[in-house]
């Protein structure tokens, strides 16, 4: 590739940046080719409809949203409820320092 080449290459992935657009590749079936190309150019539009689009998409690939409390409900799953442990720490004052 020559030189020319090179710098033209740079000079669009530039533009594309400051567009704020990245270039990726990504791996699919042959035939959702125009799918995926569709859905691309539109989430590079940034419009309230690309927004819309961005949310309904990524939920449906997440699945459901997490519920609230997951991490209580994880605490209170936990085998050392009830346990009684003792976290008691002595108090210590500090040491002298001279300034």
């Amino acid at each position: 590739m020559g030189s020319s080449q090179r710098r033209a290459i740079r000079n669009y992935r530039s533009r594309l940046s400051q567009k704020g657009l990245a270039r990726f590749e990504v791996l699919g079936r042959d035939t959702d080719r125009d799918l995926i190309r569709s859905l691309a150019r539109r989430l590079a539009e940034d419009s309230a409809d690309a927004s819309r689009l961005r949310a309904i998409v990524g939920q449906a690939v997440a699945g459901e949203p997490p519920k609230k409390g997951g991490i209580l409900a994880a605490l209170r799953r936990s085998p050392l409820v009830g346990a009684n442990l003792g976290f008691a720490r002595p108090s210590e004052e500090g040491r002298k320092v001279e300034l």
